[in-house]
């Protein structure tokens, strides 16, 4: 395995970073191409880490939902010239279906097809409910045959439930998916996250400031207090989380905050990264 970077981000540090991985680029293409370093330590150093393009990056992340803005969040990223990471689950759609089904892969494709990272939030958007004596874990799905019910799972149970979003993001993409995961609603314990590590698998959640605000009410949170409040509150380095869909939210958060968001960050110097451009989740995955 390739070693990851694990610097904390900071807009002072953005620059030194983005000159270190250059070098090492530079370095590992001269060492390969001299026959230096072979076999995985040669993949390693040729597909280091890419920098992120700016010294003030935020890294964008969308969780699966009804997916009723979907497709109007993909196009809101295109124009706006913004790749992002996207957390995958089988989830009821707005239109009958699931979120993974036949009818949304070609969609699922083309995003990665686009540059967007891809990754697991547990096939049937399975929450952590709390820990168990013997190592395992109580969870409810949200989604899926078992949906609400309570169920004890040991750990390897949960990693199986992890893989599995990631097999039908192979199967429906042909590409690799990041080795990360999202527990859905970010609900985790040093246990859980120990048991996916062990697994191969890192827990990526948010920043304070990141969370957007789509899963809020509406009459209480409208779209333009919640594009106030992340333009007035979001760092360099954040990971910002917003969903494809939201059930009970009557005003749609995307595209109508997501469009102006985008535009007033990259006003104000910021950037727009994948996460496994994060040095504390980045590791030998080129961009295409």
């Amino acid at each position: 395995m390739c070693p990851r970077l694990t610097a904390a981000p900071s807009a002072t540090t953005g620059i030194r970073r983005g000159r270190h991985v250059f070098a090492r680029l530079l370095l590992g293409s001269v060492l390969v191409a001299t026959g230096w370093i072979a076999g995985p330590q040669a993949a390693c150093a040729s597909s280091a880490v890419a920098a992120p393009p700016c010294a003030r990056p935020l890294y964008l992340t969308f969780d699966t939902g009804h997916m009723g803005v979907a497709r109007l969040v993909a196009d809101t990223l295109r124009a706006q010239g913004v790749r992002a990471t996207f957390f995958l689950a089988h989830e009821r759609t707005l239109e009958g279906g699931g979120s993974l089904d036949d009818g949304w892969a070609p969609w699922w494709r083309e995003l990665a097809q686009a540059g967007h990272r891809l990754a697991s939030h547990t096939f049937d958007h399975v929450y952590w409910l709390a820990d168990r004596g013997d190592g395992g874990f109580t969870v409810r799905a949200s989604a899926g045959p078992d949906q609400g019910v309570r169920q004890n799972w040991t750990a390897a149970r949960y990693c199986a439930e992890v893989e599995r979003s990631q097999a039908r993001i192979r199967q429906m993409t042909g590409q690799e998916p990041l080795p990360l995961f999202r527990a859905p609603g970010g609900k985790t314990s040093p246990a859980l996250l120990q048991a996916a590590q062990a697994c191969g698998y890192q827990h990526v959640g948010w920043s304070a400031a990141g969370f957007l605000g789509d899963e809020l009410p509406s009459d209480r949170f409208p779209n333009e207090r919640l594009l106030r409040q992340a333009l007035d509150r979001i760092q360099p380095g954040d990971i910002l989380v917003a969903h494809l869909g939201i059930w009970s939210r009557q005003d749609p958060w995307a595209p109508a905050v997501l469009a102006p968001l985008l535009q007033g960050l990259k006003a104000r110097g910021f950037c727009f990264a994948t996460v496994d451009q994060h040095p504390r989740y980045g590791r030998s995955h080129p961009l295409p």
